[in-house]
């Protein structure tokens, strides 16, 4: 276990060849030990359960902060680790603490559909309506990835259908970016707002026209949709809809009223 030791040189020239946070970085053998997380962190990436229970005995802190995903729990949570998730569980990881690009754990262990995780965590009392992270919330992080058993969960634990914020505003936006038909229905049926700002596309309209999903942009203009409404990175439905070539989607637009 000396190897993990962030005393030991051995540790900060295996991150420097080799970065589980991110795998993508060439080789850096300039990097300072400042810049590492802590053992336990990259241990959770890796998915050895053993060496993490090992490292707790010897006092590593299951609380740790740091790294792109904030803390150890997400870490294991983001690579679907459950071992790992288990055994920081039973060492006391709080589940609620905040950070990292998926900005708790609830929304790391929804974005990447595990649902066992998921009930897990709920029944152990985190905040279901928590804030943060590149989704905004959990229920944004489910829908976006299609993952409708854990959007059924979620929704039946009182989640706030119309949340806002995230990348993509809201969880109908990120539903119909995605092109998940019945998640978008769900949402609607719980009575999401149709018309919600917000997000990269500004709308839900606009995520669907953009991404040339016919069927849920038809679904949500039955639904009062305004296809006229301002804003978002193609500035509204028909430009979203040009943009991303889809001919009969532009064709039919103005025949709802689109100008």
């Amino acid at each position: 276990m000396k190897f993990l030791s962030i005393g030991d040189g051995a540790y900060l020239n295996w991150l420097r060849l080799y970065d589980l946070d991110d795998l993508w970085v060439i080789t850096d053998f300039k990097r300072e030990l400042d810049s590492c997380c802590n053992p336990l962190y990259y241990i959770s990436l890796g998915g050895l359960a053993n060496i993490a229970s090992r490292l707790i005995e010897e006092g590593a802190d299951v609380n740790a902060q740091g790294g792109g995903y904030g803390n150890a729990l997400q870490a294991a949570l983001a690579r679907g680790r459950n071992k790992i998730v288990d055994v920081l569980l039973s060492k006391g990881a709080n589940i609620n603490a905040q950070g990292g690009v998926y900005g708790n754990a609830l929304q790391a262990a929804s974005n990447g559909g595990h649902s066992k995780i998921v009930d897990v965590l709920l029944s152990k009392g985190i905040n279901v309506n928590a804030q943060g992270g590149h989704f905004g919330n959990a229920l944004q992080a489910a829908s976006y990835g299609g993952h409708n058993k854990i959007v059924d969960v979620l929704l039946s634990k009182d989640t706030n259908v119309n949340a806002q914020g995230g990348h993509f505003g809201n969880a109908l936006q990120a539903a119909s970016n995605g092109g998940h038909n019945k998640i978008v229905d769900v949402l609607l049926s719980e009575g999401t707002n149709v018309n919600a700002q917000g997000g990269h596309f500004g709308n839900a309209l606009q995520a669907a026209s953009y991404r040339g999903y016919n069927k849920i942009v038809n679904l949500l203009l039955n639904k009062g949709a305004d296809v006229n409404a301002q804003g978002g990175h193609y500035g509204n439905t028909l430009q979203a809809a040009i943009a991303g070539g889809h001919n009969k989607i532009v064709e039919e637009l103005p025949s709802k009223g689109a100008v």
